[in-house]
């Protein structure tokens, strides 16, 4: 290793954080509150060899920093960080590990798991032990970056509004590892996604946003890789501000790769959303490996027990949780969104396990630092931010009770709009999540938006295997199917699995079209998982997240039934944009407006007629939901102008004739769509007071026909 000469290092300034390129050398800036030195390495153009090994001269407000000359862009680096190694008090420093930069802007190399990565003698078991092994040999490198891109004048594409906005959900790389327009070399990169071809897919779908798996640089689990398997969705973060290489076609260039991804969907008016993992990180419980936070600052990084502090609190069912009561952790969090937004130009954040990042010592708090933190940022306010409001904390079920401004994941629609077409849920438990569950979301000015319905989610069965079986088959993941929820409000129509029986795979497709056509004509966000369009399939396995195969990648070789639904689901997600009712930003109510002269939303029996209260009681099975366009669509008192469309959703086997109703200023209806016969184009209207065949389990959208000039 070779030797620095004092004269060669500058004091640095202690911000901004990470390592920062001027054009003529690099400020590193490292937090640490109980460290007593910081050792910056310094790795040779493959980052095998250390070459250099630099001490940060300066300490500012815990922040250790120092300027190197001559360092710049593609250099590799890491910390050896000194200070007790004290477990039993919270702290796990060891300056034989060598760590990654909390606000690296780029990882290079991949994780290998050998003993010498645990702060701790790992064969002994025993946490308190001291390692003295080397780490640097089998851990990623931090490496600093050239943060300049042309992004043509432009800071962020035009956001989509809030009540405008499909959701759609994938993954960078299975999205595209089969995609036969995608060249070979570029499949499953972010060059690949950013192909021209995929990027026409998505927008010709009509989708709006694209809510990528996390992209953020993250591990593989030991446990997964000794059984050939790998942890493919990414909940593993280890670096929030870089890009994880493996997606990357060029990997010294893999942020400017990631970059001129996003600026293509820019260009289409397609939005990036990125599902972010703030909750915990790869490092484990006590038993896990030092990377990074854990031997830079474990006792500020991290919750760990008061009278324990050796052992970690587990909100998140990973090991350890994220300390957000800790400033400098809040002020890394919003730093890397912030980075993403303002550098990277993403559109919105979706937050696994939300919930953890709003608790306090007490518990969930809406009044948490870093929902203030937030809440409170002018960066922030102009992207679309998403919870997953829950964890398995105490207290960890918090649907409706995040801030207004936030939007947040539904699993109460998930699960009725599922009872309700296996006949396990009454009318009145779907019609409140028809009209965006304003029982739990309207309050505090949050608009219907805030709602995001979905139905399935990377985690579960895909739609066609909702459809198609009653048990989880996830017998590839080694887990001896003990894995992924039992509780998966499925039906498989008559058969377990793939079938021949014809009449079994009609009702099959009718019934995932009943689904697309519930979320996509309900009030609220909608989101669609990639590849339901068309039918994919996982085999029954509902919960693939160590399946980077052909079970989570999508297959392109549509077969006449994923062509035919693809159309269809097209057709929805097109009425969902041509007709504004079915996507009101205000919540329905179905109070008379006496200055409109009319209800936002009216319940309608099969006979035609309002629905009494006894009519939502025993064994009803159909409703129709009548939404007017002429109710005011703001709080300035203006009647709408949009058309009033009428959607009978039919959850009983049996067939039957729903009389159209009647309406102010009616001439008729105009069929719009029908699940059970997903070709039928637009007809001619029908006259108030006709009767409709309706089929057993279906879905039919029709538009009013009115008077009025």
């Amino acid at each position: 290793m070779a030797s620095t000469l004092a004269s060669r290092i500058e004091e640095g300034l202690p911000h901004p954080r990470g390592a920062c390129w001027n054009g003529k050398g690099t400020n590193f800036a490292i937090f640490s509150a109980n460290a007593t030195k910081v050792e910056l390495c310094l790795f040779d153009d493959d980052g095998k060899k250390e070459i250099e090994r630099i001490t940060l001269p300066e300490y500012t407000d815990q922040i250790f920093h120092g300027y190197v000359p001559d360092v710049g862009p593609g250099q590799f680096y890491g910390y050896r960080v000194h200070g007790p190694y004290e477990p039993e008090a919270g702290h796990r420093f060891n300056p034989n590990k060598l760590l990654l930069d909390p606000y690296a802007r780029a990882h290079a190399g991949a994780l290998t798991w050998d003993p010498a990565v645990f702060g701790y003698q790992m064969e002994s078991g025993d946490d308190t032990t001291y390692d003295e092994r080397d780490s640097a040999p089998f851990v990623p490198k931090s490496v600093v970056v050239d943060p300049d891109f042309d992004w043509k004048g432009k800071p962020r594409s035009s956001a989509v509004p809030w009540d405008d906005t499909i959701l759609y959900e994938t993954h960078v790389k299975g999205f595209t590892k089969l995609h036969p327009e995608v060249p070979e070399k570029l499949r499953g990169t972010y060059a690949g996604f950013g192909n021209k071809a995929v990027i026409d897919y998505i927008k010709t779908l009509g989708v709006t946003s694209v809510e990528l798996l996390p992209v953020h640089s993250f591990v593989d689990d030991s446990q997964l890789l000794e059984k050939g398997l790998r942890n493919y969705w990414g909940y593993n973060t280890i670096g929030f501000f870089a890009p994880d290489p493996r997606y990357a076609s060029d990997v010294p260039n893999s942020l400017r790769e990631f970059k001129e991804m996003v600026a293509r969907y820019h260009e289409a008016k397609l939005e990036i959303v990125l599902d972010v993992v703030y909750n915990h990180t790869a490092e484990g419980n006590e038993l896990g490996p030092t990377l990074s936070f854990k031997g830079i600052d474990n006792a500020s990084y991290y919750r760990l027990l008061p009278d324990q502090p050796r052992y970690y609190i587990n909100d998140t069912g990973t090991g350890n949780t994220v300390n957000l009561s800790h400033p400098r952790v809040i002020q890394m969090v919003t730093d890397s969104l912030r980075y993403w937004a303002e550098e990277m130009h993403v559109d919105g954040f979706r937050f696994d396990l939300g919930t953890i990042l709003a608790r306090e010592p007490h518990g969930f708090d809406e009044q948490s630092g870093f929902l203030k933190a937030v809440g409170q940022d002018p960066t922030l306010a102009g992207v679309k931010l998403i919870a997953e409001p829950w964890d398995c904390g105490p207290g960890g079920y918090q649907v409706g009770g995040f801030p207004p401004g936030w939007a947040e994941w539904n699993d109460k629609y998930r699960d009725t709009v599922r009872d309700f077409w296996r006949d396990h849920a009454p009318l009145t438990d779907l019609a409140p999540r028809l009209c965006a569950s304003r029982d739990l979301f309207d309050k505090g000015g949050r608009r219907s938006w805030a709602c995001v319905n979905f139905v399935t989610a990377h985690d579960g069965f895909t739609l066609n295997d909702l459809v198609s079986y009653n048990d989880k088959h996830n017998e590839a993941n080694g887990e001896d199917g003990k894995d992924g929820s039992s509780d998966n409000r499925s039906w498989n129509c008559g058969a377990e699995g793939a079938t021949e029986d014809a009449e079994i795979n009609s009702l099959r497709e009718r019934q995932i079209r009943n689904i697309l056509s519930t979320l996509l004509l309900s009030q609220g966000t909608p989101m669609l998982v990639a590849g339901d369009e068309f039918g994919r399939t996982q085999g029954g396995n509902n919960n693939a997240y160590c399946q980077d195969d052909e079970i989570s990648w999508l297959d392109w070789n549509l077969e006449a039934k994923g062509e035919g639904l693809h159309a269809f689901t097209r057709k929805l997600i097109a009425l969902r944009h041509d007709y504004p009712v079915l996507r009101r930003a205000r919540f329905l109510t179905g109070e008379m407006n006496d200055e409109a002269g009319v209800r936002d939303v009216s319940w309608i029996a099969p006979d035609g007629n309002a629905m009494g209260d006894d009519a939502w009681d025993g064994d009803a099975k159909c409703v129709g939901m009548l939404i007017d366009g002429r109710a005011f669509k703001t709080g300035v008192h203006k009647r709408g102008e949009d058309a009033s469309v009428l959607i009978v959703f039919n959850g009983g086997a049996d067939g039957l004739r729903f009389t159209l109703p009647d309406a102010s200023e009616a001439s008729g209806w105009t069929l719009l769509a029908d699940t059970d016969a997903p070709d039928r184009g637009e007809e001619d209207a029908r006259a108030v007071g006709d009767e409709i065949d309706v089929a057993g389990r279906s879905v039919v959208l029709l538009r009013l026909e009115t008077n009025a000039a």
